[in-house]
């Protein structure tokens, strides 16, 4: 007689060898090539995860991941856009050429340790509050297993895995596009680890960085303050202008701002202020007027404090051009995977989480969601992403790495990137962009369908990137 348990095995045995026997042999051996790389994988990406390197400082995480891209085969060029971390690492020839993204910096101040509660790893150091220790790894994993399958003969055609910096800070992606990398490109495909797992055909926001700063003259702040034009009364003039503009833009966009220098001393008239602004839209085109009126107030709060002023654009990125064929071909290959499977362990690790941050304690998500509606105007964030996908078409997936309801940029994503949790996630998403990969190298009507619909998405608008200059190495 068999036991409860091994009768719920048999069971879940079922689905899983009815979708084995719908898996090509090609996607078979790339399914098989990610699980003979997994440790390795795990190993970069939890050196990655303790490196925790900010922008355009991830000289370590970068060479990581470039050093295993080159001891697979793999042909790396570093240093590309004149920009010391960001690499590409390409194996094949002609056509198609499928690029894949990925990313590898951390945020600021973050740090944790692999506990469900707030545990700093060392105070105040940055963190993988987004992932990106497992977008690069799981990406990089995707195009070796390509590669073996080109260098097998199995498929014909370049993979080009790009390693692309400072993400989350400065978007190096504009001044790759900018370089012409994904000029001879085909179709690109990106993930992003997220707290559940679809194919992503969703926008995410434009947006424009710029840098106010205000020039005054000091004075004694209680001897003699009429000798003194103040930074920081330009500075205080701005923000409560951007505050009250808020009630006049569009409920879709956001004005944010981080003041980085209001004065140094409590006794000095300031005869410096600094401030970074950021616009931004899920359209770009009702963006850039608003960004237009928040400068304009720049040289109204100078007028009023009599001092001078200067604006520095940073940065700005283009909102995500969605591709729905690209995402019905992602869609078919998760529901090929299945979910992800969690341990008992693995499920009060999250629910825990869950408690900490004072979510309903429902722990993981791993169902495969359908594939949904694009909406006209999404909310959420923003990624550099954009830029590339108005460039050559894009097809994009989340992950569960992460509880129900995680909130994103905090030490709870760092907990479980750090983890099994956010291995698997990592994993299952190196598994399915190279399905996705196999799908467009083996049916050039599927690479047709993909391109034709950027062409109509993308219409007549003229890609402009939003960069004045190099990219500001150097500079956290």
């Amino acid at each position: 007689m068999k036991t409860p348990k091994l009768l719920g095995l048999l069971l879940l045995a079922v689905p899983l060898m009815a979708s084995a026997q719908k898996v090509s042999k090609n996607k078979q051996a790339v399914i098989s090539a990610v699980e003979n790389h997994k440790e390795h994988l795990i190993t970069l990406s939890d050196s990655i995860w303790a490196l925790a390197e900010t922008a355009f400082e991830e000289s370590k995480s970068a060479e990581l991941l470039a050093s295993y891209a080159e001891k697979n085969g793999l042909m790396v060029e570093r240093g590309v856009a004149n920009i010391p971390t960001a690499f590409t690492a390409t194996y094949g020839s002609g056509k198609p050429v499928i690029s894949i993204l990925g990313e590898f910096d951390a945020l600021p101040g973050l740090s944790q340790n692999t506990t469900p509660t707030k545990n700093p790893r060392v105070e105040g150091a940055p963190g993988h509050g987004c992932g990106h220790n497992m977008f690069g790894a799981a990406s990089l994993g995707a195009a070796i297993a390509i590669k073996e399958q080109i260098e097998a003969g199995k498929l014909k055609g370049t993979v080009k895995f790009l390693g692309t910096p400072a993400e989350e800070k400065y978007f190096a992606k504009v001044w790759m596009v900018e370089a012409g990398l994904w000029d001879d490109v085909d179709v690109n495909i990106s993930w992003h680890p997220g707290a559940n797992i679809e194919a992503d055909v969703q926008s995410g926001l434009s947006l424009i960085d710029f840098i106010v700063e205000f020039y005054g003259q000091a004075a004694h702040a209680s001897a003699d303050p009429w000798n003194g034009r103040s930074a920081s009364d330009a500075l205080e003039l701005y923000t409560t202008g951007i505050n009250y503009y808020r009630e006049h833009i569009k409920p879709t966009s956001r004005i944010h701002y981080h003041i980085q220098d209001g004065g140094q001393v409590v006794n000095v008239v300031p005869d410096y202020s600094k401030i970074w602004v950021r616009v931004r839209d899920p359209k770009r085109k009702v963006m850039l007027p608003t960004y237009e009126q928040v400068k304009k107030m720049a040289e109204g709060a100078a007028i009023m404090a009599n001092v001078d002023y200067k604006i520095s654009l940073v940065s700005g990125i283009y909102e995500t051009l969605v591709n729905r064929s690209g995402g019905a071909i992602m869609q078919k290959n998760l529901e090929l995977l299945g979910p992800i499977s969690y341990t008992e362990e693995e499920i009060e690790f999250g629910k825990a989480i869950q408690k900490a941050t004072g979510k309903s304690e429902v722990g993981m998500d791993s169902s495969i969601k359908p594939l949904r509606e694009t909406e006209e105007l999404p909310g959420g964030g923003s990624t550099d992403v954009g830029d590339v996908s108005w460039n050559v078409p894009n097809i994009n997936l989340s992950v569960t790495v992460a509880p129900k309801d995680t909130p994103w940029h905090s030490w709870a994503v760092v907990a479980c990137g750090g983890m099994s949790i956010g291995h698997k996630g990592m994993v299952y998403a190196s598994k399915a962009m190279a399905m996705t990969m196999v799908d467009l190298f083996e049916n050039p009507k599927l690479v047709n369908q993909v391109k034709e619909e950027y062409k109509t998405r993308k219409g007549d608008e003229k890609y402009e990137a939003m960069i004045d200059g190099p990219p500001p190495i150097g500079k956290n």
